[in-house]
């Protein structure tokens, strides 16, 4: 298979900068330029680990390279890839029958549930539903897409009588995991595991006595570093990928599980505030 041209220009900026790289960085160059097809499956932990460096250093290469982070670098890995449509599903090709794109598109959709089935540990996930029932207050923190995720946990745990709220604005994130306590809970949700502002969020609600949930795809990235809970999705998605619904629908998944779970514990309580709320909005439609 061709390497692209896009991949041949970067392996050669990378080479052009070794020399002007620290000891550190130069271990992140030559693991970069010996596995570049790997790359955009890890997280900056995993790669900082790989290279047996801290995740600065893994940013500082980035930056000397002139990228604005690991994330941006991974997007320029990605732009030009052999196949333009695997940037929407790895499977398509632009000779597949109309019948055939809707056949793998479902396929991928149904492999994100499945994956995030064998992913969710259930002892991770009786952990999560047990903070959560003991919580007095739970705060869900996403951006983009996770933060549309974030709505509808909110929307649903609100349905069955939790205190629940859900915050997408950063400012609005930092004000109000200032307010936690150690008798709340923060839940983050981050497919890459890396987006500053939850993984913000979450550092100000941990360090003012909060538990920590965290649902993202990668094990090993920051935002799992401070989590008590980590709940695994599947739905693996490259930086062009960036809210592809299988993503989405793995998210969601993770949070039926976890409603579920709830509900069951509670179900007395969970059966009069869902009459209740079910009776508030009967008015709102024809």
């Amino acid at each position: 298979m061709e390497t692209p041209v896009a991949i041949n220009e970067l392996h050669a900026k990378i080479n052009s900068y070794v020399k002007s790289l620290t000891k550190s960085e130069q271990k992140v160059a030559r693991f970069v330029l010996e596995r570049f097809d790997e790359i955009l499956n890890m997280s900056v932990t995993d790669l900082a680990e790989q290279a047996n460096v801290g995740e600065t250093t893994v940013l500082r290469f980035c930056r000397k390279l002139d990228f604005k982070g690991y994330q941006e670098f991974k997007l320029a890995l990605a732009k030009n890839t052999i196949n333009p449509l695997s940037n929407l599903h790895s499977n398509l090709t632009e000779s597949d029958p109309f019948q055939v794109m809707i056949q793998k598109v479902n396929a991928s959709n149904v492999q994100a549930i499945q994956e995030t089935t064998g992913m969710i540990d259930s002892k991770e996930l009786n952990r999560a539903i047990e903070l959560i029932l003991s919580s007095q207050k739970i705060h869900f923190y996403g951006a983009g897409v996770s933060g549309v995720t974030a709505l509808d946990a909110k929307s649903r745990f609100m349905r069955i009588g939790l205190s629940a709220d859900a915050l997408l604005d950063a400012h609005h994130q930092a004000m109000a995991a200032a307010t936690l306590s150690e008798n709340d809970l923060a839940i983050g949700f981050s497919v890459s595991g890396s987006t500053k502002d939850t993984v913000d969020a979450l550092t100000i609600a941990k360090a003012n006595g909060a538990k920590i949930i965290a649902s993202t795809h990668f094990a090993r990235s920051p935002i799992t570093k401070m989590a008590d809970v980590v709940l695994l999705n599947g739905g693996r998605e490259t930086p062009l990928q960036g809210g592809s619904l299988a993503a989405k629908i793995a998210q969601l998944h993770a949070i039926d599980l976890l409603y579920t779970g709830v509900a069951l514990r509670i179900k007395e309580k969970a059966l009069y505030y869902r009459e209740k709320a079910a009776k508030a909005v009967v008015d709102k439609a024809y």
